[in-house]
């Protein structure tokens, strides 16, 4: 994996960065604390300015996020709530909690975009309850582009500080994402053995639910 990252810089340069980042949303196992680090040693070397790599994998990271919230736009609230009547233990939730994280994320949700662009494996996620809750495409870039940029910089700055050494980003930082891929697992594994199907007689009026956020 590190020899076609290191590749496809060299022959591409921020235009590759710019495409690695896009892939690292889309595709995970190539993981930004391998870009953006070696990113930055370029950087330090004299290939590339270190803004342009910071730009570049921001841009490509913000691109390659796009799929997953257009994914939560066009899925929408209606369908996860039919999933939950019918598959809730194994989505580990019933229409009442898809409804009520809705409402959390309607309240909260920019903050969860801001920070989730900041923990591993979260990062790319944040972005299907984005598109769920039709949170404003504008106001999802912006604070999903602050996020990527604290994220992409300080990646890259790492990088450039450790120079030859870059490699050792990936050594601290990629156990914590397979410590929140893990922690994820976990409970998800209790909520499946812990799950209470709903107790409601009737199903959730939807159209009301949304007259309701309309007024």
């Amino acid at each position: 994996m590190d020899t076609f990252v290191q590749s496809l810089m060299q022959d591409y340069g921020v235009v590759g960065i710019a495409f690695l980042m896009f892939l690292e949303n889309i595709f995970p196992p190539i993981p930004s604390e391998i870009i953006m680090p070696l990113a930055g040693y370029q950087a330090a070397t004299g290939d590339h300015s270190f803004f342009s790599v910071v730009i570049a994998g921001t841009l490509g990271s913000i691109l390659g996020i796009l799929p997953w919230y257009y994914l939560g736009l066009w899925f929408g609230e209606e369908r996860i709530i039919r999933l939950a009547d019918r598959y809730g233990r194994w989505m580990t939730m019933t229409a009442e909690d898809v409804e009520a994280a809705d409402r959390w994320f309607r309240k909260y949700g920019l903050w969860a975009v801001l920070f989730g662009r900041l923990v591993p494996t979260v990062r790319t996620l944040i972005s299907v309850p984005a598109g769920l809750s039709r949170m404003p495409m504008p106001t999802f870039l912006f604070f999903s582009a602050i996020g990527t940029l604290v994220w992409t910089t300080g990646l890259a700055l790492a990088g450039y500080l450790l120079a030859q050494q870059y490699e050792l980003v990936d050594q601290y930082v990629g156990p914590v994402s397979n410590g929140v891929i893990a922690i994820v697992v976990l409970i998800y594994i209790y909520r499946v053995v812990t799950f209470k199907p709903s107790k409601r007689s009737r199903p959730i009026d939807l159209q009301a639910g949304d007259d309701n956020r309309a007024a």
